[in-house]
């Protein structure tokens, strides 16, 4: 299989959007707290689904520029996690581009390790359970929320962080191998 160069070029498209509209608009998702993070995820799963299930557009907007939504705002997400909001600030092109690739590098190292022990399952899988997988992971993420932070046995908001990206990156793999719709 080709995962890793498929891979890494999925993140490439998604990252120059990211950077060049990172250029137009600045950093202002630093004001995002992670429940607006959530939701505007939600939101383009939510598309998704809803394009899945009536195969009917009424905007230009297409399933494959919402999974690299998602992809991106998991980014940010990831990256609003481990600075403080109290210090929104200003991020220059190339510290948020370093970011990235450093939220990337995390996702694409446990992408490895699982595919090893799952044997690339992900391949057999249908656009519609990506899409609800992402779903899963955001419902997830507000409980998480709803209780302070805290998990008694369960991973943190984080891992659904990084589980999304992927999830984005392999429906992103299909769509590119013409397996899932565009």
């Amino acid at each position: 299989m080709n995962t890793l160069p498929q891979y890494d070029e999925a993140v490439k498209i998604s990252k120059d959007i990211f950077l060049k509209k990172t250029a137009d608009y600045g950093t202002s998702w630093r004001v995002l707290r992670t429940i607006s993070i959530v939701d505007q995820i939600y939101i383009k799963a939510k598309r998704i689904r809803t394009l899945q299930e009536n195969k009917i557009a009424k905007i230009g907007d297409s399933i494959m520029s919402e999974f690299k939504g998602i992809l991106n705002y998991a980014v940010i997400g990831l990256i609003q996690l481990n600075m403080k909001l109290n210090e929104i600030q200003e991020l220059e092109v190339p510290v948020v581009e370093r970011l990235y690739d450093e939220t990337i590098e995390k996702a694409r190292s446990l992408m490895m390790n699982k595919n090893h022990d799952y044997g690339e399952a992900w391949r057999d899988m249908s656009q519609e359970s990506y899409t609800d997988l992402i779903l899963s992971k955001l419902l997830r993420i507000k409980q998480i929320l709803t209780n302070q932070g805290q998990t008694i046995i369960s991973e943190g908001i984080d891992a659904n962080y990084y589980d999304i990206i992927n999830y984005a990156i392999f429906a992103l793999i299909m769509i590119g191998e013409g397996k899932h719709a565009e």
